[in-house]
């Protein structure tokens, strides 16, 4: 999964053709860390329909605090350059579909 900044959030995420779900995580976030492999897992199934990408708040808080990121994981979901759903905390594959299904 690709990790975004500041150098790289415009291209990815705001001129995405496609839906972007981006991870607001942190290192020491034990449940960032439990959330990443199925995220991976997703990125690889709906390859080409909905992007996964990762943001580390400690490295961006400005971009955390635009989109009102107060606890992680968070997850956003970015279409047409404007963020339009977001869930925060850890959450299942099953429970990810869900979220995410409705936007692609």
């Amino acid at each position: 999964m690709l990790e975004v900044n500041h150098d790289n959030f415009e291209k990815e995420v705001l001129k995405s053709k496609i839906p972007v779900v981006v991870d607001f995580w942190a290192s020491w976030c034990n449940p960032c860390r439990k959330l990443y492999p199925i995220l991976e897992e997703l990125s690889m199934e709906y390859n080409g329909k909905i992007k996964f990408l990762k943001l580390n708040v400690e490295e961006c808080p400005d971009l955390a605090s635009t989109y009102m990121v107060m606890s992680i994981p968070t997850l956003i979901v970015f279409k047409d350059g404007n963020p339009c759903d977001r869930k925060t905390g850890l959450l299942n594959k099953i429970d990810l579909e869900k979220f995410i299904s409705p936007h692609m």
